[in-house]
């Protein structure tokens, strides 16, 4: 096996790339994805994110997986938060920036993160013994260069094992919250297997969008217009503006994605009358539905609820999909039907005192969000099981 190095998917090549990964329909994984975030300079210079793919290819030069890897001078647009190991570096007048970030930029969905050629059944154990032959790679490209730490963000859960002998690594684990998709045919069996009180909330839910005069649209990327797309910006942007904030990604991101992956995408939009008020943009492959950047232009009671989850299931009962990942944080989408689920990172701190406060930190975080994770499975509104 050998390993290289690269600052840009066109130093790798769209033919590599896609030599390297395959068959694989996950949104995050394609060139195109990772093009537009380099093209349309949401990523690169003046951001803060500086990409260093990582290409591992066999003794014949043949492309056999990527690792997406990003030098971060700060600690935005990641979702594993680690601010506060940061504030205690500077505390001590040390360097926790620049830090290397093993993940998908502003995308807080679980999955794989080493992009591979996939066997029949779409597993990628073939290459899991890469991951911890990778992290050696990484510690050694961190050493090499003196940053204070590298971080592998909401990899999957069956990849956390992989890790384990390695004891400098430290594992995190936080809470989402994850629509499943139990063979239910359409909404109403779906309500269905709600208690008889949640089932007459959510409907309700649901009726007063209606009868507040909105009605909501789906459309896939590729069908959409460049004014459907300035909209949807605007939405984005606003949602960030409320906090005092500017959104990450700028409009060129989404309107490259809507023309060179538009079939995995779809944008649920509001309307009242002729007139547009909000919209939701996901991501989809063969098996999930990932969301969502929102945004709304008037303020309207259980919209975001229709927009952001219900649109979103209703989506992947159509579409056969089997889970939906809405994104980070958020109890509200439980009484939708959301399950709590465990996300999983791994942590390399160089600075030996650091690494050992922090592994502290994190197995006691650890046990106050396994007993939340606990705590809210009484709050589903499941009929018992």
């Amino acid at each position: 096996m050998k390993a290289q190095w690269f600052n840009s998917v066109d130093q790798i090549g769209e033919a590599k790339w896609h030599a390297a990964i395959g068959e694989t329909r996950y949104p995050f994984a394609q060139f195109a994805f990772h093009k537009a975030l380099e093209q349309s300079k949401s990523i690169g210079d003046g951001t803060g994110w500086y990409p260093e793919y990582l290409l591992v290819m066999d003794d014949d030069d043949v492309p056999l997986a990527i690792a997406p890897t990003y030098l971060k001078t700060h600690s935005q647009g990641e979702f594993v938060f680690d601010w506060s190991w940061a504030e205690a570096y500077q505390r001590y007048g040390m360097d926790y920036f620049p830090k290397r970030i093993w993940a998908i930029p502003f995308s807080p969905v679980t999955g794989s993160r080493i992009f591979s050629r996939l066997d029949p059944k779409g597993d990628d154990v073939q290459f899991s013994h890469l991951y911890p032959a990778l992290a050696e790679l990484m510690t050694q490209a961190n050493q090499d260069r003196g940053f204070s730490s590298w971080h592998l963000l909401f990899t999957k859960p069956e990849h956390v094992a992989l890790f384990a002998p390695n004891k400098e690594l430290l594992h995190r684990i936080s809470c989402q919250f994850h629509w499943f998709n139990r063979d239910y045919q359409d909404m109403e069996h779906y309500f269905s297997h709600f208690s008889s009180r949640k089932r007459k909330a959510a409907r309700k839910e649901r009726d007063k969008v209606t009868k507040q005069g909105i009605h909501l649209t789906r459309t896939l990327g590729n069908e959409l217009t460049s004014a459907e797309i300035d909209f949807f910006y605007l939405c984005y942007q606003s949602t960030y503006a409320k906090r005092g904030q500017q959104g990450y990604l700028t409009r060129e991101f989404f309107g490259q994605l809507a023309d060179t992956m538009g079939e995995k995408i779809v944008l649920v939009q509001a309307y009242r009358g002729e007139e547009t008020i909000a919209a939701s943009w996901c991501f989809f492959d063969d098996h999930s539905l990932y969301g969502r950047y929102w945004g709304c232009m008037e303020e309207v009671d259980c919209l975001h609820f229709e927009a952001c989850y219900y649109q979103g299931i209703e989506f992947c009962l159509e579409k056969g999909l089997q889970h939906f990942d809405p994104g980070t944080q958020g109890e509200h989408k439980i009484a939708r039907g959301f399950e709590p689920v465990f996300s999983h990172s791994i942590h390399y701190i160089a600075h030996e005192g650091f690494r050992d406060a922090i592994g502290n930190f994190c197995e006691e975080e650890a046990e106050s969000v396994r007993g939340y994770h606990q705590d809210t499975h009484a709050l589903l509104p499941f009929k018992e099981r």
